[in-house]
């Protein structure tokens, strides 16, 4: 089995990306990240970011894009994302209005089968991203247990974000080996000692990852995430990548 490929999320550079755009992509690869996950394409038509792609030796390990454009604009993300080489699309977060209930949670799972199944037809996949609030209680279930038995395994797929599960007080490897074959695409961040959590580079903080990378052995991605920095994020990024490639990733 091959191991998983390492990837960053643009967002983690989402100033430096929103000044130039090029530019943060030609440092991604210098500091010798293989690929990327979008949180926007810069303004570029499709065939505009597949040339600068290219020329960088980068490749794609899914989009993000807001359940608002997804819902609108499906067709023409699922066509500009084939374009530049890319079969992930993934929804980053729920709306504040479907997560305060089971009610909402349930909503949002038939969203998101009806996203998955046009996914699935133009032969791209599709999955959710979660934070802490999924994590919330309901009459003995939490929402991210609704969204995942009330969506269908073949059309949804789940991206664990390790940082928010454990940030929820959940044991993320626990959370993951609960849904076998769901997990293609892994975020990986770490997390600050302390009372009052922030987070860190990987390999900086206090995640336990040995039961995280046992769980996840079978994705087809490490992507790295940092949502905010107490470094120049070019630099978070690199240590985290510099601690991964140590322990053999």
């Amino acid at each position: 089995m091959a191991k998983p490929e390492l990837a960053l999320q643009m967002y983690t550079l989402r100033e430096d990306a929103r000044a130039d755009f090029a530019g943060t992509l030609r440092k991604v690869a210098r500091i010798g990240y293989p690929a990327v996950q979008l949180a926007g394409y810069g303004g570029l038509s499709s065939s505009a970011l597949e040339a600068l792609l290219d020329g960088f030796g980068l490749r794609v390990a899914g989009s993000h894009v807001d359940l608002g454009t997804l819902e609108g604009s499906l067709d023409a993300e699922i066509e500009y994302n084939l374009a530049i080489g890319n079969r992930d699309l993934i929804c980053p977060v729920a709306p504040r209005e479907l997560r305060a209930s089971a009610d909402g949670y349930q909503t949002l799972a038939e969203k998101l089968n009806l996203i998955g199944e046009r996914c699935r037809q133009a032969g791209v996949r599709f999955s959710y991203h979660d934070h802490n609030f999924e994590f919330d209680r309901f009459d003995g279930t939490t929402g991210m247990d609704i969204l995942l038995t009330r969506t269908d395994p073949g059309l949804v797929f789940w991206e664990p974000d390790v940082y928010w599960i454990a940030f929820a007080k959940e044991d993320p490897a626990a959370w993951i080996r609960r849904y076998p074959g769901r997990c293609p695409i892994i975020h990986l961040k770490d997390m600050t000692a302390g009372d009052a959590p922030t987070f860190a580079e990987v390999g900086e903080g206090v995640l336990d990852f040995r039961p995280i990378f046992e769980a996840t052995a079978d994705a087809e991605w490490y992507v790295v995430e940092q949502d905010t920095c107490a470094r120049p994020p070019i630099e978070s990024a690199a240590l985290s990548l510099k601690h991964l490639r140590e322990w053999g990733k």
